[in-house]
């Protein structure tokens, strides 16, 4: 009895001594947490601290809690390089980041360099809101994950659910961002018009959060004549363009990628009645998997999942289930093992299963189109209205060829 004491005693101590001896697995998030900006990357910030502490309440890595630190991009590529320099320097294993296309180019980029100048040391990007095809396109490599959809996989499940519903119309106005992200958006509007029978009767980029004024934008879509406005724009680019519709009137209805961002939906009124927009998650469409998760993140944030929460969310849970599968080897956590794991992971979200696409490290995820209507269970900006599923997308139904331009190279 005695002996067996002892051995349940040595048998703790192993695994309390091996946790404790088990290097801390670093999570960093790059982000715009400042500035006119913030309110985008404050979402991702916030979902992220909600899905780290969900990771470490199911044991961390080893037994050991994951850490998660937080860094402030200021807005733009130069300052997340100057913060990418900054996390490595902590020791971070993977960073987090998913305002802009244009931050997350730089990442990625970035972070292949190091990679290749620091065998051993590698860092993982985890993608999860940089929209950009080129990220799993030409641009894609081994460390780097996206968790989040792109331009034509949006688009096609906009256009599929608005015909459907007879709203799309036969004319059709794109306005979009001009980078890659609005530039993708864009070439996916043109590219789905035959699927979804319409004509593009005028395109327009503008600059990236620049515009004050979106009046004269919306002078030229109503002359235009448009049914249908389709748009990736995202935040104050979507607001003030919201603003504008608003105060011009404009009947046009509009399918959109970004629609559910907080305060979209206060600014554009009951004129946002009948727009659309394609997205990760709707607690409606969910089911009562759906309501159990929106009310637990209302529990612990105050607030329910919106815009990028649940694919930030669903993300970094998959991330938590491939750290799982990498075994603490001389209590040093190996970051291309952890690669090759998260690169063969599924999960199943309240909106079905979820997995990680490994030629090209893009996520397949359910899409569901949604429409902003009044008897939405779920409202919007303290608002009457809210967004109603019209159309739940399975992972396969929604999903889009991976691209030819993506040669993926694994380390040896």
């Amino acid at each position: 009895m005695k002996l067996f004491h002892k051995a349940g005693i040595a048998a703790a101590c192993f695994v309390v001594c091996s946790a404790a001896s088990a290097q801390t697995v670093k999570i960093g998030v790059i982000e715009t947490l400042s500035g006119p900006q913030a309110a985008s990357g404050l979402l991702y910030r916030n979902a992220a601290r909600y899905a780290v502490d969900r990771i470490n309440a199911q044991g961390g890595w080893n037994g050991q809690p994951v850490q998660l630190l937080e860094y402030d991009n200021q807005g733009g590529p130069t300052g997340a390089a100057d913060k990418l320099k900054a996390a490595i320097a902590d020791g971070v294993h993977m960073v987090v980041q998913g305002a802009s296309s244009a931050v997350g180019g730089q990442i990625t980029e970035d972070a292949r360099k190091h990679n290749l100048r620091n065998p051993g040391k590698e860092v993982v990007y985890l993608n999860v809101g940089a929209e950009a095809l080129e990220l799993t396109g030409e641009k894609c490599h081994f460390h780097h994950f996206r968790f989040s959809g792109n331009a034509q996989l949006r688009t096609k499940a906009l256009v599929l659910a608005m015909k459907e519903t007879g709203t799309l119309g036969q004319r059709v106005y794109a306005i979009n961002q001009n980078y890659s992200w609005g530039q993708d958006m864009e070439k996916a509007i043109v590219d789905n018009a035959a699927l979804g029978g319409y004509q593009v009767v005028e395109k327009t980029l503008h600059d990236t959060n620049k515009i004050q004024d979106f009046a004269p934008y919306v002078a030229k879509i109503g002359a235009a004549k448009a049914d249908t406005v389709m748009t990736g724009n995202w935040s104050n680019d979507l607001l003030l363009l919201m603003k504008a519709t608003r105060d011009a009137g404009l009947k046009a209805r509009f399918g959109t990628t970004f629609l559910d961002q907080p305060g979209n939906i206060a600014n554009a009124g009951e004129l946002a009645i009948g727009h659309y927009i394609a997205h990760a998650f709707n607690a409606e469409a969910g089911g009562a998997a759906g309501e159990q998760f929106a009310a637990d993140f209302r529990a612990k944030t105050g607030s329910l999942p919106v815009a990028t929460d649940a694919q930030t969310i669903f993300g970094l849970a998959m991330v938590g289930e491939a750290l799982k599968k990498v075994p603490a080897a001389g209590g040093q956590f190996n970051v291309n093992a952890f690669a090759r794991a998260l690169e063969n992971t599924k999960i199943t979200t309240p909106m079905g299963e979820m997995s990680m696409r490994a030629d090209d490290h893009q996520v397949l995820l359910p899409m569901v189109v949604s429409t902003v209507a009044k008897d939405a269970k779920y409202k919007a900006d303290n608002t009457d209205m809210g967004f109603k599923p019209v159309k739940r997308f399975t992972a396969a139904e929604a999903a889009t060829p991976a691209q030819a331009s993506c040669k993926m190279q694994r380390p040896s």
